[in-house]
C-alpha cells in the first residue's frame, strides 16, 4: 500500500462527508446515517481494518473498528465522532449546506464544525498511520455514531446498551467539543478541552383545569396556571455554582482563584468566549414551547409547555428540587429526554498527551479545561466506565466565531485548521 498523506486528504474527506445528507430532525424520519457509515467503513477497509456497521433501526447506522496497538495489554482508547447533523434552511447560507464547497480557505457546509471535521481528521490520521505501518501505542477503538443530535437513542446509547462488547478494554475517550483555540488578548492562544458537560432535562409541563366558554368566569384555567408557572421558572435567577472544572478554567486563564461572587465579572472579561463559559456557571431552565386550546372562545382543559433544563455536575438534585418548587403543586412535569452530567479531573497521562501534542505543533499552546453547556455521546460511554474529554484539535483564526457556528448558518472550518488537527492527532496517538 502506498503511504497516504493525511493532511492532503482531510479536506476531501470532510467535503465528501458534508455532501452526504445525514440530517437528523429528531423524529427518526430523516435520511439516516447509513450512506455516511458506508463511506466511512469503506475508507477504513481500504487500509486493512475490518469495520462493522451496526444498525439500530432502518438507516440508523454506526461504524465500529478496532486498531491493534503496539501494546495490546494496555487499556484501549476510544475515538468517537457522530455522523448526523442538525437540519438547515439552505436559503440562509452563502454556500449550500450540502455542497462541501472549499472557498475562502474554508470547507463549508452543515457538519463542518459539528462534527464531520473531526470525523474526517480521525479518518485521515488513521489511514495515514496504517498506510505507513505505524500502529498506535495501544489499542484504539474508532466509533462513528448515529443520532447524537437527538440524544443518541439510535446511536451511542444503543451501542452502549446492546453492544458493549465492541468497547472492550476502553477506559478513556476523546471526541467533541474541545481542543479548539481561542485567542484572549495578552493571554495568547488557549486550547479549550472539554472535561465536563452539563446534564440534560428536557421536560414537558402540564396543567389541567376546567374547560368552559371563554366569555364566562373561570377560576380553574389551565392556561393561566401554566403561564404563571412557566413565568416563575423562566425568570428564576439560578445561583452561581463553581464546579471543579469551572474553577480550574478560571485559575488557568486568570492565574488566580475566582470566587462565586466575582465569576460573572470574570466571564464578562472573556469577550466572545463569555457566551460559552457563562452558561456553565449555573443551572438553567429555558421555556421553549407552549401549547393550549383550539379556539379563541374555548377555555381548554389542558395546557402544556416544554422546558430545556441543564444542570451542572453535582447539582442535579438541587436543580429538580428548585424546578418543583417553582412549578408548584398544580403543574406536573415529565421527561422528554433526561441524561447525566459528567465531569473528569483534568490531570493524568491522557491530559499530558493532549497538551504535548498541541505544543508539538504550537509551542505556545496552553491546554485549558472547560465545561460544555450542551451534551455529547460521552454521556452514553461514561455508563461503561469510560472517562473522556472533548478533543477535536483545531487552531483557529482569532476573529472566527467558532462557537456561533454550531447549529448556525454558514458553518465552515478553515482548511489549515483541519490540517493542523491531523498533525496534532498523529502526535497524540504516539504520546497516549
Amino acid at each position: 500500500m502506498s503511504p497516504i498523506n493525511g493532511e492532503d486528504e482531510v479536506v476531501e474527506l470532510c467535503s465528501d462527508l458534508i455532501r452526504i445528507d445525514s440530517t437528523n430532525a429528531g423524529d427518526n424520519q430523516g435520511p439516516g446515517e447509513r450512506e455516511a457509515a458506508e463511506y466511512v467503513a469503506g475508507k477504513l477497509a481500504e487500509v486493512g481494518l475490518e469495520p462493522r456497521i451496526l444498525e439500530s433501526d432502518t438507516g440508523r447506522a454506526s461504524v465500529i473498528a478496532r486498531v491493534e496497538g503496539a501494546d495490546p495489554g494496555r487499556d484501549a482508547l476510544l475515538l468517537h465522532g457522530h455522523l448526523d447533523v442538525v437540519p438547515f434552511d439552505a436559503a440562509d447560507w452563502r454556500h449550500h449546506p450540502l455542497s462541501g464547497e472549499v472557498a475562502d480557505g474554508c470547507v463549508w457546509g452543515r457538519g463542518a464544525v459539528d462534527m464531520k471535521d473531526m470525523d474526517a481528521m480521525i479518518l485521515a490520521v488513521v489511514r495515514q498511520r496504517l498506510s505507513e505501518g505505524r500502529r498506535p501505542s495501544r489499542d484504539v477503538v474508532i466509533a462513528f455514531t448515529a443520532d447524537e443530535e437527538a440524544g443518541g437513542h439510535y446511536g451511542a446509547q444503543w451501542l452502549a446498551e446492546k453492544h458493549p462488547e465492541v468497547f472492550e478494554g476502553c477506559t478513556e475517550a476523546i471526541g467533541e467539543v474541545g481542543g479548539f483555540s481561542v485567542t484572549l488578548g495578552d493571554k495568547g492562544r488557549l486550547y479549550l478541552i472539554e472535561a465536563a458537560e452539563k446534564g440534560i432535562a428536557w421536560m414537558r409541563l402540564t396543567a389541567k383545569g376546567r374547560a368552559g366558554h371563554g366569555s364566562m368566569l373561570n377560576d380553574d384555567n389551565a392556561v393561566t396556571r401554566l403561564a404563571e408557572a412557566v413565568g416563575r421558572l423562566g425568570r428564576h435567577e439560578w445561583p452561581v455554582r463553581l464546579t471543579p472544572t469551572v474553577q480550574a478554567f478560571f485559575e488557568e486563564v486568570f492565574e488566580v482563584e475566582v470566587k462565586a461572587e466575582d465569576a460573572e465579572a470574570a466571564v464578562a472579561a472573556l469577550g466572545p468566549l463569555a457566551r460559552m463559559i457563562g452558561a456553565t456557571l449555573r443551572n438553567t431552565a429555558n421555556p421553549t414551547m407552549l401549547q393550549a386550546g383550539y379556539k379563541a372562545n374555548v377555555i381548554p382543559q389542558i395546557a402544556t409547555a416544554h422546558v430545556d433544563g441543564r444542570f451542572l455536575p453535582g447539582y442535579e438534585d438541587e436543580f429538580f428540587q428548585t424546578v418543583d418548587e417553582l412549578l408548584g403543586p398544580d403543574v406536573t412535569r415529565e421527561f422528554v429526554y433526561h441524561d447525566v452530567a459528567v465531569e473528569t479531573a483534568f490531570k493524568g497521562p491522557l491530559v499530558k498527551a493532549m497538551s504535548d501534542a498541541l505544543q508539538a505543533e504550537d509551542p505556545g499552546a496552553r491546554a485549558v479545561p472547560y465545561t460544555l453547556s450542551g451534551g455529547t455521546d460521552l454521556k452514553a460511554f461514561s455508563r461503561l466506565g469510560i472517562r473522556g474529554y472533548g478533543f477535536a484539535p483545531l487552531q483557529l483564526p482569532p476573529d472566527l466565531d467558532f462557537s456561533g457556528m454550531f447549529h448556525g448558518i454558514d458553518e465552515r472550518v478553515p482548511v489549515d485548521s483541519l490540517r493542523f488537527g491531523v498533525r496534532v492527532l498523529d502526535h497524540f496517538l504516539d504520546y497516549c
